[in-house]
Protein backbone atom coordinates (compact mmCIF):
# COMPACT_ATOMS: atom_id res chain seq x y z
CA UNK A 1 0.00 0.00 0.00
CA UNK A 2 3.07 2.33 0.94
CA UNK A 3 4.72 1.58 -2.10
CA UNK A 4 1.53 2.40 -4.23
CA UNK A 5 1.28 6.20 -3.12
CA UNK A 6 4.72 7.40 -2.66
CA UNK A 7 5.72 6.67 0.63
CA UNK A 8 7.72 3.78 2.25
CA UNK A 9 9.74 3.16 -1.15
CA UNK A 10 12.24 0.78 -1.36
CA UNK A 11 14.31 -1.45 -3.49
CA UNK A 12 11.98 -4.09 -3.81
CA UNK A 13 8.77 -1.87 -4.90
CA UNK A 14 10.68 0.71 -6.74
CA UNK A 15 9.16 -0.31 -9.98
CA UNK A 16 5.67 0.27 -9.04
CA UNK A 17 3.80 3.06 -10.68
CA UNK A 18 2.38 5.50 -7.98
CA UNK A 19 0.22 8.69 -8.35
CA UNK A 20 2.35 10.18 -5.71
CA UNK A 21 3.74 13.79 -7.16
CA UNK A 22 7.66 14.85 -6.38
CA UNK A 23 8.29 17.97 -5.31
CA UNK A 24 11.27 19.47 -3.79
CA UNK A 25 11.70 22.88 -2.05
CA UNK A 26 14.74 24.94 -1.50
CA UNK A 27 16.55 28.50 -1.95
CA UNK A 28 16.03 28.24 -5.84
CA UNK A 29 12.01 27.19 -5.57
CA UNK A 30 10.98 28.18 -1.60
CA UNK A 31 7.98 27.40 -2.46
CA UNK A 32 7.95 24.21 -4.30
CA UNK A 33 5.72 24.76 -6.94
CA UNK A 34 5.88 22.71 -10.03
CA UNK A 35 8.17 24.46 -12.89
CA UNK A 36 8.94 26.99 -10.36
CA UNK A 37 12.59 26.17 -9.70
CA UNK A 38 15.44 28.26 -11.22
CA UNK A 39 13.73 31.69 -11.71
CA UNK A 40 15.26 34.12 -9.25
CA UNK A 41 17.27 37.13 -10.47
CA UNK A 42 18.48 38.16 -7.66
CA UNK A 43 20.22 36.05 -4.50
CA UNK A 44 23.53 34.95 -2.97
CA UNK A 45 24.81 33.69 -6.45
CA UNK A 46 23.78 36.68 -8.88
CA UNK A 47 27.00 38.23 -8.87
CA UNK A 48 28.88 35.05 -9.59
CA UNK A 49 26.03 34.75 -12.16
CA UNK A 50 26.45 38.16 -13.44
CA UNK A 51 27.37 36.98 -17.18
CA UNK A 52 25.12 34.05 -17.40
CA UNK A 53 21.70 35.75 -15.72
CA UNK A 54 18.26 33.84 -15.08
CA UNK A 55 18.61 30.08 -14.31
CA UNK A 56 22.29 29.64 -13.72
CA UNK A 57 22.62 29.48 -9.81
CA UNK A 58 21.49 32.96 -9.23
CA UNK A 59 19.60 31.71 -5.53
CA UNK A 60 21.25 28.87 -4.40
CA UNK A 61 21.38 29.74 -0.35
CA UNK A 62 19.91 31.99 2.01
CA UNK A 63 20.96 34.07 4.86
CA UNK A 64 18.96 34.27 8.22
CA UNK A 65 19.84 37.72 10.33
CA UNK A 66 20.34 37.22 13.85
CA UNK A 67 17.22 36.44 15.75
CA UNK A 68 15.64 35.38 13.02
CA UNK A 69 12.81 32.52 12.72
CA UNK A 70 13.05 31.74 9.13
CA UNK A 71 10.17 29.98 7.41
CA UNK A 72 11.72 26.88 5.09
CA UNK A 73 8.48 24.89 3.80
CA UNK A 74 5.00 25.47 4.67
CA UNK A 75 3.52 22.58 2.44
CA UNK A 76 -0.44 21.94 1.95
CA UNK A 77 -0.61 17.87 2.43
CA UNK A 78 -1.41 15.17 2.33
CA UNK A 79 2.04 14.40 1.53
CA UNK A 80 5.24 13.54 3.33
CA UNK A 81 9.20 14.92 3.35
CA UNK A 82 11.08 12.01 2.51
CA UNK A 83 14.97 13.93 2.16
CA UNK A 84 16.38 16.86 3.99
CA UNK A 85 19.48 18.04 3.39
CA UNK A 86 21.37 21.19 5.24
CA UNK A 87 24.55 22.76 4.80
CA UNK A 88 26.20 25.60 5.38
CA UNK A 89 27.21 27.89 8.62
CA UNK A 90 25.59 24.58 10.19
CA UNK A 91 28.68 22.98 9.06
CA UNK A 92 31.02 26.02 9.59
CA UNK A 93 30.56 27.51 12.68
CA UNK A 94 31.81 24.81 15.05
CA UNK A 95 30.82 24.96 19.02
CA UNK A 96 28.57 27.53 17.58
CA UNK A 97 26.30 25.11 15.73
CA UNK A 98 23.59 24.63 18.45
CA UNK A 99 22.31 28.16 18.14
CA UNK A 100 20.32 27.39 14.83
CA UNK A 101 17.03 25.59 15.82
CA UNK A 102 15.79 23.51 13.46
CA UNK A 103 11.68 22.91 14.37
CA UNK A 104 8.76 21.18 12.35
CA UNK A 105 4.69 21.47 13.22
CA UNK A 106 2.26 19.24 11.56
CA UNK A 107 -1.31 20.25 10.68
CA UNK A 108 -1.27 23.03 12.41
CA UNK A 109 0.01 22.34 15.78
CA UNK A 110 1.09 25.69 17.79
CA UNK A 111 3.52 22.85 19.56
CA UNK A 112 6.39 21.79 17.54
CA UNK A 113 6.59 17.92 16.87
CA UNK A 114 10.40 18.74 16.04
CA UNK A 115 12.45 21.31 18.35
CA UNK A 116 16.06 20.69 18.46
CA UNK A 117 19.45 21.95 17.17
CA UNK A 118 20.20 21.40 13.63
CA UNK A 119 23.07 19.46 14.20
CA UNK A 120 22.13 17.27 16.98
CA UNK A 121 19.27 16.17 15.17
CA UNK A 122 21.56 15.18 12.66
CA UNK A 123 23.26 13.27 15.38
CA UNK A 124 26.24 15.60 15.03
CA UNK A 125 26.34 17.38 18.17
CA UNK A 126 29.93 18.80 18.66
CA UNK A 127 29.85 20.35 15.29
CA UNK A 128 32.89 19.03 14.37
CA UNK A 129 32.62 16.97 11.10
CA UNK A 130 32.29 13.69 11.31
CA UNK A 131 31.14 11.24 8.44
CA UNK A 132 27.95 9.30 9.30
CA UNK A 133 26.98 6.32 7.56
CA UNK A 134 23.59 5.27 8.30
CA UNK A 135 19.98 4.32 6.78
CA UNK A 136 18.17 7.21 8.46
CA UNK A 137 21.20 9.81 8.89
CA UNK A 138 24.22 11.01 6.47
CA UNK A 139 26.55 13.23 7.15
CA UNK A 140 29.20 13.35 3.85
CA UNK A 141 32.52 15.65 3.32
CA UNK A 142 32.21 18.31 4.09
CA UNK A 143 29.36 18.80 6.33
CA UNK A 144 26.14 17.50 4.01
CA UNK A 145 23.61 16.73 6.99
CA UNK A 146 21.16 14.64 5.52
CA UNK A 147 17.95 13.13 6.71
CA UNK A 148 15.71 9.94 5.28
CA UNK A 149 13.35 9.44 8.12
CA UNK A 150 9.79 9.50 6.39
CA UNK A 151 7.49 12.47 7.77
CA UNK A 152 4.51 11.93 6.65
CA UNK A 153 1.24 15.15 7.52
CA UNK A 154 -2.39 15.19 6.59
CA UNK A 155 -3.64 18.94 6.34
CA UNK A 156 0.11 20.89 6.56
CA UNK A 157 4.15 20.63 6.98
CA UNK A 158 5.52 23.74 8.47
CA UNK A 159 9.14 23.96 8.74
CA UNK A 160 11.47 26.58 10.26
CA UNK A 161 15.06 27.47 11.47
CA UNK A 162 15.92 29.71 14.04
CA UNK A 163 19.01 32.29 13.86
CA UNK A 164 20.14 32.20 17.78
CA UNK A 165 23.77 33.31 16.79
CA UNK A 166 25.04 37.09 17.06
CA UNK A 167 25.50 36.83 13.51
CA UNK A 168 24.05 36.45 10.29
CA UNK A 169 23.60 32.35 9.00
CA UNK A 170 24.00 31.27 5.50
CA UNK A 171 22.40 28.28 4.96
CA UNK A 172 22.24 25.80 1.68
CA UNK A 173 18.55 23.21 2.02
CA UNK A 174 16.34 21.12 -0.07
CA UNK A 175 13.57 19.61 1.12
CA UNK A 176 12.46 16.78 -0.99
CA UNK A 177 8.95 15.46 -0.44
CA UNK A 178 5.67 14.04 -1.96
CA UNK A 179 2.05 15.26 -2.07
CA UNK A 180 0.47 11.84 -1.82
CA UNK A 181 -2.55 10.05 0.44
CA UNK A 182 -1.27 9.16 3.63
CA UNK A 183 -2.79 6.14 5.24
CA UNK A 184 -5.19 6.61 8.20
CA UNK A 185 -2.20 4.44 10.24
CA UNK A 186 0.55 6.52 9.49
CA UNK A 187 1.71 8.34 12.84
CA UNK A 188 3.79 11.71 12.51
CA UNK A 189 7.56 11.97 13.38
CA UNK A 190 9.15 14.08 16.17
CA UNK A 191 12.21 14.68 17.71
CA UNK A 192 12.99 16.28 20.70
CA UNK A 193 16.74 18.25 22.57
CA UNK A 194 17.73 17.87 26.08
CA UNK A 195 21.07 18.64 27.79
CA UNK A 196 22.08 18.32 31.22
CA UNK A 197 25.13 20.46 31.82
CA UNK A 198 26.38 18.70 34.17
CA UNK A 199 24.54 15.86 35.12
CA UNK A 200 23.55 16.15 38.79
CA UNK A 201 25.52 13.44 40.93
CA UNK A 202 23.28 9.95 41.39
CA UNK A 203 21.00 11.49 38.97
CA UNK A 204 19.77 10.23 35.42
CA UNK A 205 19.93 11.58 31.83
CA UNK A 206 16.58 12.23 30.87
CA UNK A 207 16.45 11.57 27.11
CA UNK A 208 12.65 11.60 26.93
CA UNK A 209 9.69 12.44 29.22
CA UNK A 210 6.08 13.40 28.66
CA UNK A 211 5.15 11.61 25.98
CA UNK A 212 1.45 10.81 25.32
CA UNK A 213 -0.58 8.68 22.32
CA UNK A 214 0.21 6.07 20.44
CA UNK A 215 3.09 5.60 18.71
CA UNK A 216 6.50 3.96 18.40
CA UNK A 217 10.20 5.28 19.53
CA UNK A 218 12.95 4.75 16.70
CA UNK A 219 15.93 6.74 17.71
CA UNK A 220 18.74 7.84 19.80
CA UNK A 221 21.40 10.55 19.16
CA UNK A 222 23.88 11.48 21.66
CA UNK A 223 26.66 13.60 22.32
CA UNK A 224 28.79 13.23 25.96
CA UNK A 225 31.77 15.07 27.32
CA UNK A 226 33.39 13.21 30.03
CA UNK A 227 34.35 14.96 32.94
CA UNK A 228 36.24 12.53 34.55
CA UNK A 229 39.11 10.53 33.67
CA UNK A 230 38.77 6.67 33.10
CA UNK A 231 35.95 4.35 31.72
CA UNK A 232 32.36 6.28 31.40
CA UNK A 233 29.87 4.02 29.58
CA UNK A 234 28.61 1.21 32.57
CA UNK A 235 24.97 3.29 32.87
CA UNK A 236 21.87 1.14 31.69
CA UNK A 237 19.16 3.01 29.26
CA UNK A 238 15.81 1.94 30.37
CA UNK A 239 12.31 1.98 28.60
CA UNK A 240 9.34 3.37 31.05
CA UNK A 241 6.68 2.17 28.88
CA UNK A 242 2.44 2.36 29.40
CA UNK A 243 2.63 3.26 32.80
CA UNK A 244 5.75 1.68 34.30
CA UNK A 245 6.92 4.08 37.59
CA UNK A 246 9.99 2.73 39.48
CA UNK A 247 11.11 -0.13 37.10
CA UNK A 248 11.40 -0.35 33.53
CA UNK A 249 9.50 -2.86 31.36
CA UNK A 250 13.26 -2.82 28.70
CA UNK A 251 16.81 -2.08 30.56
CA UNK A 252 19.99 -1.97 28.76
CA UNK A 253 23.58 -3.61 30.12
CA UNK A 254 25.95 -1.19 29.48
CA UNK A 255 25.55 2.07 27.00
CA UNK A 256 27.89 1.10 24.80
CA UNK A 257 25.85 -2.01 24.39
CA UNK A 258 22.51 -0.08 23.75
CA UNK A 259 25.14 1.36 21.07
CA UNK A 260 25.53 -2.06 19.34
CA UNK A 261 29.29 -1.89 20.63
CA UNK A 262 31.02 -4.30 23.48
CA UNK A 263 33.80 -3.50 26.07
CA UNK A 264 34.24 0.03 26.26
CA UNK A 265 34.46 0.03 22.45
CA UNK A 266 38.36 -0.84 23.66
CA UNK A 267 40.70 -2.61 20.91
CA UNK A 268 44.41 -2.22 21.51
CA UNK A 269 44.08 0.68 24.60
CA UNK A 270 42.21 2.70 21.82
CA UNK A 271 38.43 4.08 21.14
CA UNK A 272 37.28 2.57 17.86
CA UNK A 273 34.85 4.52 15.80
CA UNK A 274 32.30 3.02 13.49
CA UNK A 275 29.21 3.90 11.41
CA UNK A 276 26.26 1.22 10.04
CA UNK A 277 23.32 1.26 8.87
CA UNK A 278 21.68 1.24 12.21
CA UNK A 279 23.87 2.06 15.06
CA UNK A 280 27.27 4.10 15.55
CA UNK A 281 29.95 5.52 17.93
CA UNK A 282 31.27 7.83 15.40
CA UNK A 283 33.13 10.08 16.78
CA UNK A 284 35.74 10.94 19.51
CA UNK A 285 36.99 14.06 20.07
CA UNK A 286 40.55 14.21 22.06
CA UNK A 287 42.00 16.11 24.16
CA UNK A 288 44.95 17.98 22.39
CA UNK A 289 47.18 18.54 25.76
CA UNK A 290 46.18 22.64 25.92
CA UNK A 291 42.63 24.34 26.08
CA UNK A 292 40.79 20.97 24.43
CA UNK A 293 40.46 19.14 27.90
CA UNK A 294 37.51 16.73 27.56
CA UNK A 295 36.94 13.31 25.98
CA UNK A 296 34.11 14.06 23.60
CA UNK A 297 32.22 10.90 22.09
CA UNK A 298 28.95 11.09 19.56
CA UNK A 299 26.66 7.95 19.19
CA UNK A 300 23.54 7.16 17.34
CA UNK A 301 21.17 3.56 17.77
CA UNK A 302 18.26 3.68 15.36
CA UNK A 303 15.62 1.44 16.18
CA UNK A 304 14.32 0.64 12.11
CA UNK A 305 14.55 -3.17 12.68
CA UNK A 306 13.18 -2.98 16.34
CA UNK A 307 10.94 0.08 17.41
CA UNK A 308 10.09 0.40 20.70
CA UNK A 309 6.35 0.51 20.51
CA UNK A 310 3.99 1.99 23.12
CA UNK A 311 0.29 2.88 23.51
CA UNK A 312 -0.40 5.47 26.54
CA UNK A 313 3.21 6.96 27.30
CA UNK A 314 6.86 6.48 27.45
CA UNK A 315 9.66 7.50 29.26
CA UNK A 316 13.41 7.26 28.42
CA UNK A 317 16.54 8.02 30.42
CA UNK A 318 20.09 6.83 30.80
CA UNK A 319 22.85 6.69 33.62
CA UNK A 320 26.08 7.84 33.55
CA UNK A 321 28.83 5.56 35.57
CA UNK A 322 32.41 4.88 35.64
CA UNK A 323 34.31 2.98 38.26
CA UNK A 324 35.90 3.48 41.32
CA UNK A 325 38.09 2.02 44.01
CA UNK A 326 37.43 -1.42 45.12
CA UNK A 327 35.26 -2.24 42.16
CA UNK A 328 32.42 0.10 42.96
CA UNK A 329 30.49 1.94 40.66
CA UNK A 330 30.80 5.74 40.03
CA UNK A 331 27.97 8.24 39.58
CA UNK A 332 29.28 10.91 36.89
CA UNK A 333 28.45 14.18 36.25
CA UNK A 334 29.56 14.87 32.69
CA UNK A 335 27.83 16.93 29.94
CA UNK A 336 25.27 14.74 28.33
CA UNK A 337 22.87 16.05 24.96
CA UNK A 338 20.40 13.72 23.56
CA UNK A 339 17.90 13.77 20.88
CA UNK A 340 15.02 11.02 20.55
CA UNK A 341 13.02 10.48 18.18
CA UNK A 342 9.64 8.61 17.94
CA UNK A 343 6.77 8.41 15.95
CA UNK A 344 2.94 9.32 17.46
CA UNK A 345 -0.82 10.10 16.67
CA UNK A 346 -1.42 13.70 18.08
CA UNK A 347 -1.37 15.90 19.57
CA UNK A 348 1.88 16.82 20.44
CA UNK A 349 2.23 17.77 24.55
CA UNK A 350 4.66 20.81 25.07
CA UNK A 351 8.30 20.04 25.44
CA UNK A 352 9.74 21.05 27.97
CA UNK A 353 11.20 24.99 27.13
CA UNK A 354 14.87 24.76 25.25
CA UNK A 355 17.62 26.19 26.82
CA UNK A 356 18.88 30.06 25.95
CA UNK A 357 22.18 30.28 23.89
CA UNK A 358 24.45 30.14 26.54
CA UNK A 359 23.14 27.08 28.02
CA UNK A 360 23.09 25.37 24.39
CA UNK A 361 26.53 26.90 23.18
CA UNK A 362 29.49 23.86 23.12
CA UNK A 363 32.25 25.36 25.38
Amino acid sequence: MWGFNGLGMHLGNLSRLSSARTRSISAENPTGEKGKGAMAVTGTGAECARDLGQGWKVSPSIVIEPGEIHELANIEGPGALQHLWLTGDLSRKGRTSRFYILRLYWDDQEQPSVECPCGDFFASGWGQYAQINSLPVAVNPNGGHNCFWEMPFRRRCRMTLENRHREPMTLYYQVDYTLTEVPDDAAYFHAQFRRSNPLPYKQVHTILDGVRGVGQYVGTAMAWNVNNTGWWGEGEIKFYIDGDTVFPTICGTGTEDYFGGAYNWDVGGQYVTYSTPFMGMHQVIRPDGTYQSQQRFAMYRWHVMDPIRFEKDLRVTIQALGWRDGGRYLPLQDDISSVAFWYQTLPTAAFPQLPDADYLEII
